[in-house]
């Protein structure tokens, strides 16, 4: 009767907007949660670090991926992210009857397990014939067959990522994640299922790199170890979420580091590559390339 009588009177009809306001609501505290569990999840792997349990890039990449929060619905993400067992369910009595693994056991689990699986050594892989051999330039320098391989294979995954993020609508949602994840969601983006999407492609790309360190030695499960330091300074020179300030940096560093190698000793090369790195960032603090955006601040 109201309704009608709204009508009849040329008055429109009255709006609810209840159930949107509680959409709206709701989706910003999963935002909210979800930030709050990636900051715990970063103080957890931090701690598992520090205590020296953390040592294998890989394990530490899979604890840094997955989330402890979405198998342990209904709990607050203090308890969830703390180094201990979490009873899952429990009888009449209050006795845990199963419970969730402890982060720094399952941390010590997976990487015995790789050992077990692989090895505690290094393992030689064997290349295929083709890439036996070498070019001779200028009659100075020899290229082999498997580093000229490394670099069209180095050079393919750096196209195909450039072309995935700049020309598909997946690459751009993976950016806009990126840059920032609440107006991302608000904006309709399933951050999840891009989270998702990018460890995948992020995991694809380690397997490649796997692929290339084979063909230079020996493999292990601790290999990472000896490029994970220059990988992040290559990134820092060249801005972050920038893939030409990264490609120029790794092209700018490495010579630098042949270079100066090449008359001296491995050791003071290094140091003379971490001072240039520390002259240039006092100079350039953003990197190579700034990722540019528009902001009131």
């Amino acid at each position: 009767m109201v309704a009608g009588r709204t009508r009849e009177a040329g008055f429109p009809p009255p709006t609810y907007p209840r159930k949107a306001v509680r959409k709206s609501g709701g989706g910003t505290d999963r935002a909210v949660r979800e930030a709050g569990a990636r900051r715990r999840n970063r103080e957890l792997v931090s701690h598992l670090v520090e205590s020296g349990v953390l040592t294998d890039p890989a394990v530490k990449a899979a604890f840094e991926a997955v989330l402890r929060h979405q198998f342990l619905p209904g709990r607050r993400l203090a308890y969830v992210y703390e180094d201990t067992a979490i009873p899952t369910k429990t009888n009449e009595q209050g006795i845990a009857l199963s419970s969730s693994s402890q982060p720094a056991i399952m941390a010590l689990m997976l990487q015995q397990l790789a050992r077990d699986v692989f090895g505690a050594p290094n393992v030689q892989v064997l290349s295929p014939r083709w890439l036996e051999g070498g070019v001779h330039l200028a009659g100075v320098v020899d290229m082999p067959y498997a580093r000229l391989f490394i670099m069209a294979l180095v050079a393919a995954a750096v196209a195909g990522i450039w072309v995935y993020l700049n020309h598909l609508p997946q690459g751009r949602r993976m950016q806009a994640v990126m840059q920032n994840r609440e107006l991302a969601a608000c904006s309709g983006i399933p951050t999840a299922s891009v989270d998702r999407r990018t460890f995948f492609i992020g995991s694809g790309l380690a397997g490649v790199a796997g692929v290339a360190l084979c063909l230079l030695g020996p493999i292990g499960p601790t290999l990472g170890v000896n490029y994970i330091v220059d990988a992040f300074l290559v990134v820092i020179v060249g801005g972050l979420g920038q893939i030409r300030g990264a490609v120029l940096a790794a092209v700018a560093l490495g010579i630098l580091d042949a270079f100066v190698e090449w008359g001296t000793q491995a050791s003071f090369a290094k140091v003379v590559v971490f001072v240039a790195i520390v002259a240039f960032l006092q100079v350039r603090p953003q990197g190579m390339f700034v990722l540019k955006t528009r902001a009131l601040t």
